[in-house]
């Protein structure tokens, strides 16, 4: 079970104002895993850890699965996603962070989408996950850089106390006894990042400076296609996988 004050921290987390920015991401999150789920037709969804629902929008809209359910630790959030009124979402209630109240292989997918990297004991959630549903997509960010270990309180300001590479996440998936189907790396957008400099950070507005962000989003993409897929993940901001329960016995020692 969550501790008391990591799940109290995050209980009142979306009642502020930040509905734009937060349906932003969650715009390009949702696009993610439809790209990485296009090799199945999921029926019965579960978003773990939703948030205020704005991933679920998105999913609802597109009619990405006929049966939505969402799980999330933040009351606020849980009252967010049942205000938003989805067609296809069928319940949402509030959970202790790690025990899914659902029995096993309820789902044919559960969606985690930049909550791995708030988790304090990853895998005891991903073993529940994995009792839970037969596929599973899990998208991070790609936090992890040089010197990041002196920038701890930059990350901890927004509650990532794990940081993955998408090679360290693929390990951490795999020795858990799941197999990778397929991933994406994606670089933030230059809709984002100027929102975020605009209307996060209230810079001021530069033409040139628009023309300096669009030009690096698209050398970042042309570098990537260029050499190869280490250069792509080592580029990317974030990293989304889909797995399956491997067949594979893992064996420690």
């Amino acid at each position: 079970m969550l501790n008391n004050d990591f799940q109290n921290a995050y209980q009142d987390f979306y009642t502020n104002n930040d509905v734009a920015w937060r349906m932003l991401g969650a715009k390009y999150k949702a696009q993610n895993i439809v790209d990485v789920c296009k090799g199945i037709r999921p029926q019965k969804v579960l978003e773990v850890g939703a948030g205020d629902g704005s991933i679920l929008h998105f999913l609802n809209e597109w009619n990405f699965a006929p049966e939505i359910c969402a799980l999330e630790i933040a009351e606020s959030g849980v009252k967010k996603i049942k205000e938003r009124g989805l067609k296809n979402l069928k319940e949402v209630q509030v959970f202790d962070g790690y025990k899914i109240p659902y029995p096993d292989d309820s789902f044919d997918l559960i969606i985690l989408a930049h909550v791995l990297e708030h988790v304090e004991h990853e895998r005891i959630l991903i073993r529940e996950l994995k009792r839970v549903a037969k596929h599973i997509v899990i998208e991070v960010p790609r936090d992890y850089k040089f010197d990041v270990d002196k920038r701890l309180a930059h990350f901890l300001a927004y509650g990532h106390i794990n940081m993955y590479t998408p090679t360290s996440l693929r390990y951490l998936l795999s020795s858990e006894g799941l197999e990778i189907i397929a991933d994406k790396s994606s670089i933030i957008t230059p809709e984002v990042t100027l929102f975020n400099d605009y209307v996060n950070l209230k810079v001021k507005k530069s033409l040139v400076k628009e023309l300096k962000v669009k030009l690096e989003y698209k050398t970042k993409n042309i570098l990537g296609k260029l050499l190869g897929k280490k250069k792509e993940e080592e580029l990317a901001n974030a990293y989304t996988v889909l797995v399956q329960k491997s067949a594979q016995e893992i064996k420690i020692f």
